[in-house]
């Protein structure tokens, strides 16, 4: 489904993206890990097209989207929930919903009902400004606001970050039953290592700007784990 080879990415003339080379295969769930400031939000930006230059080539279901405006890569099925979420806080919860309209990949102009039996907790709360929310309704805001889109691929950057421990796991099941019931591909940058073992059928590690593991979960051992995350 989404292919990278050879991919630098720029944040104007420092390369924040080092030769990347992923691929990740319709339905999948892959776990993107590492320290703070190795590369993965960039890498997440990259696949969406919010960089100032990358080189390389970025082909989404055979397609080369590589030189795609950020809208356009929307548009063909690729959705994004931003670390710090990223919701309108002064918008209502309705209108963050219809904003992810604008990027439907099918032209709908009307909130999918089904959001709701994924995350009943934003029924009660439609009128109510993002902003006023606790951190894990904005969560599942950015969540659902994706959702919106109808996306192939989700891209989530550190989800459960900044989120009350016991709407962690919460949020966790979530994103799980996005792959496994929606059959949505899932990119995942985590810390939670416990998680990823979880819920991720594959794993890369990111360190200084490129790819330095990956495998099946199976295979993410402790070793690696104190090599690349350890501080």
């Amino acid at each position: 489904m989404l292919e990278l080879v050879s991919v630098d990415a720029y944040y104007g003339n420092s390369r924040a993206l080092d030769n990347v080379s992923l691929t990740v295969g319709d339905g999948e769930f892959v776990a993107v890990l590492g320290r703070n400031g190795v590369g993965k939000t960039t890498l997440m930006r990259t696949i969406l097209g919010l960089m100032d230059r990358t080189t390389g080539s970025i082909r989404f279901n055979g397609t080369e989207i590589g030189r795609w405006r950020t809208d356009q890569r929307a548009r063909a099925g690729i959705a994004y929930v931003p670390q710090g979420r990223g919701i309108l806080p002064r918008f209502s919860v309705l209108d963050n919903l219809r904003f992810g309209l604008f990027a439907n990949t099918k032209g709908r102009r009307e909130i999918d009902e089904s959001v709701f039996d994924l995350l009943p907790d934003l029924r009660p709360h439609l009128s109510r400004l993002g902003g006023n929310l606790s951190g894990g309704q904005q969560q599942q805001l950015a969540i659902a606001r994706a959702l919106m889109v109808e996306p192939k691929v989700m891209l989530l950057d550190e989800p459960t970050e900044g989120i009350q421990p016991n709407i962690v796991e919460e949020i966790e099941q979530i994103i799980t039953r996005i792959n496994r019931e929606r059959g949505i591909t899932v990119i995942l940058v985590e810390q939670s290592v416990a998680f990823a073992r979880r819920a991720a059928q594959r794993f890369v590690i990111m360190n200084k700007g490129s790819i330095v593991a990956s495998g099946a979960t199976a295979e993410l051992d402790d070793a690696l784990v104190h090599r690349y995350m350890a501080v």
